[in-house]
């Protein structure tokens, strides 16, 4: 009897396990390149309304928008050199939620944070902006979640899918 038992079991479980992987396959093959590509088309027109809607209550926010999608405004000028792609420079940065004013992070004020621009783990929304800017300028930038931190957040402090608000000052530059 126990040998039946067992063995009624070992079938039902085995069954079970190629029901499970059938449908894990059909999961997979449902999902395409297509249904990627429309999912991300929605959530950044999403975003792009929710951008949209903060800036019409934000008049005083005189933003240009790229062709990735980065709002960006320099609201006090420096005379240095424009920053570009492989340069070192050192900023002062506030990076904040823009749905909710939550402060992520926030540059210590004793001291400048310093990257290689394009060659770094920050968010590319910052080292395109940083492109635009010369030494001195100040500047706010919008960075959807796209040129963020995407659908993962950093696994720390910012969410999935958020769009960040951030303050950005180029102290320096060192080619």
């Amino acid at each position: 009897m126990k040998f039946v038992f067992s063995s009624i079991l070992f079938l039902f479980f085995l069954c079970s396990c190629n029901n499970s992987s059938e449908k894990k396959k059909d999961l997979v093959n449902g999902w395409s390149t297509k249904k990627s590509i429309a999912f991300n088309k929605e959530i950044i027109e999403e975003e792009d309304l929710t951008i949209r809607a903060f800036l019409a209550h934000r008049t005083d926010l005189k933003m240009k928008k790229s062709g990735t999608g980065l709002r960006y405004m320099i609201y006090e000028n420096g005379n240095g050199e424009k920053a570009k792609s492989g340069d070192s420079v050192s900023v002062i940065i506030s990076v904040k939620s823009l749905e909710n004013n939550t402060l992520y992070y926030q540059t210590d004020s004793t001291e400048f944070d310093q990257f290689l621009v394009d060659r770094n783990h920050l968010e590319r929304g910052i080292n395109e902006a940083v492109q635009y800017m010369r030494v001195g300028d100040k500047s706010r930038l919008i960075i959807p979640s796209h040129l963020a931190h995407g659908i993962l957040g950093d696994r720390d402090k910012i969410p999935s899918f958020c769009i960040l608000f951030v303050d950005l000052e180029l102290k320096e530059l060192n080619r």
